[in-house]
Order: C-alpha cells, then structure tokens, then sequence
C-alpha cells in the first residue's frame, strides 16, 4: 500500500490512543495534530440520585437504555443506596428498549429482555424500531451517556411521551482554547481531515460553531476542502446530525482502521486524478 497520507496534515479529535493514531498516520506519510475534543466523562453517583429515586417512586411505562456501561452503573447507584431491588422491579414491570449489544447483555444479568432493539447500534436503528409505538400519555425514562440524543428525545416528545432522563455520566466540556484552535484551522483549511473518535467530541465541535463561530461555513468546509472522519457508526450519526455530509467511516470499528480508510480515500482520489 502507497502513503495515502502523504503531504497531508490530520487533526485528532480524541484524548486516548493518539501516539498510536499518529504512528499509524506517519507510516502512511501523514502529519498529527492533537486537539482534544473529548472533555470529562465521570459517573455522577450524586447528581442522578435523586432522579433515580424519583423514578423508582414514579414508575414509568417504556425504558430506553442507549449504553452498556450506563446500564450497569444506573444498578450499582440503585445498590449504593439501598433502592435496587425496587429499581430492577420498576424496570421489569416496563416496556424495555435498547440501543447496542452491550446494552442487551447487562439487562440479561437482571433477566430483562428488551421488546425494541435497533438493528445496527445507532439511535437511527433504535428509532426505526420504535417508529410503529403509541407513545401518547406514556411516561418514558431514557438513560442517556455524558450527553443528550436531541434525535430520540424529540422523537418521543412528537409521539406524545413524557420523557425523563437519567444521565449517570455526565460530561465535562473541553477546553474552549482547543475548540477554537481546531475550528480555526478546519475554516483556515489549515488541516486535510478531522478524525473523531467519540459522539461526544462531534458534538462539542459543532456546538462551538454555532455559539461562537459559523456553522454554515464549517459544514461547507467539511463537505469541500477538509474530511470528516468517523470511527464507527454512532460518532458518524453524530456527524451526519450535526448537518456533516462527507462523513469516512471504515466497516471494523477501530482506531487504526479508520486511519487507514483515509489513506485509501486520499488514494482513490489521487487515482481518479491520474
């Protein structure tokens, strides 16, 4: 394989693994910027306790789990604080839905089968699977990770649910210095691609351009001068949501992987100029 990467400069949006995605960019003849878009993910036992044990005391009709390791600390919180027993109960006495396979194999720990499961691990699949659901006067808790799914939210909201959200992560924003350095440089076209690893670091780009920059002209740069790449499929919805329309994403969800599929972009494109 030739250096699909040569002359150009790549900006890494993550805040792990970057020397090994910068080694992998060198070998393909590629230069590494680091600009950390992730923030601060921690597990907010205090902050979600109150709406939890407002929950358990509610009740609710559906529940929507979007993340695994969410799943899991929602019942270790509940443990924590004597409710989780009552917590389960809530939870099988509910119409359960489930975005991921993660998500799924936590809730079989409690013997919860969820009766809604996306198709593909996106809040797209997720809502395909509930797009058939009266939603109307039912109370719904969703259980979201460090940030909001806008998407899911209206979506429940337009069918007539009462949605309650639960987020045992939350999310600490990145510095704002990094965010206006990397959105600078997609405007200036000083960098080739952005690759993001996260959701939550798409969000955060796109969130600075529209309070304190110019989100049409980052979405045009996007789509002509500088490439959005994905790792997998929830960060690349996350783009496409964001208003992205040339979105890289490899087929295997890895790190590594979604270097190499820029490579291969920038190659096709060098061949189809020869």
């Amino acid at each position: 394989m030739g250096k699909g990467l040569e002359g150009k400069k790549i900006a890494l949006a993550a805040s792990r693994k970057t020397d090994e995605m910068a080694t992998i960019i060198e070998k393909q003849g590629g230069e590494t910027i680091v600009r950390p878009l992730q923030g601060t993910v921690f597990l907010a036992e205090k902050e979600v306790e109150p709406e939890l044990r407002q929950f358990v005391e509610e009740k609710a009709d559906w529940v929507i789990f979007t993340t695994g390791i969410g799943t899991e600390s929602l019942l270790k919180v509940a443990e924590v604080i004597g409710i989780y027993d009552e917590y389960v109960k809530v939870i099988q006495q509910a119409q359960v839905a489930t975005r991921g396979y993660k998500t799924v194999a936590a809730l079989k720990k409690i013997n919860v089968t969820p009766v809604a499961v996306d198709e593909d691990g996106t809040t797209a699949g997720l809502i395909n699977a509930l797009k058939d659901i009266d939603f109307s006067g039912k109370r719904v808790m969703v259980q979201l990770h460090g940030v909001t799914i806008p998407t899911l939210i209206t979506f429940l909201e337009k069918k007539g649910a009462t949605v309650i959200q639960l987020l045992p992560y939350q999310h600490t924003p990145p510095e704002t210095e990094t965010l206006e350095q990397l959105y600078n440089e997609v405007i200036n076209q000083q960098v080739d691609a952005v690759c993001f690893t996260t959701a939550i670091q798409a969000r955060s780009f796109f969130q600075y351009a529209k309070e304190y920059g110019n989100l049409t002209k980052s979405l045009n740069t996007f789509e002509q001068n500088v490439v959005a790449v994905a790792v997998g499929k929830v960060t690349a919805e996350a783009l496409h949501e964001e208003g992205v329309k040339r979105i890289i994403s490899p087929d295997k969800e890895r790190m590594g992987a979604m270097i190499i599929e820029l490579s291969k972009y920038y190659q096709n494109q060098m061949n189809e100029e020869n």
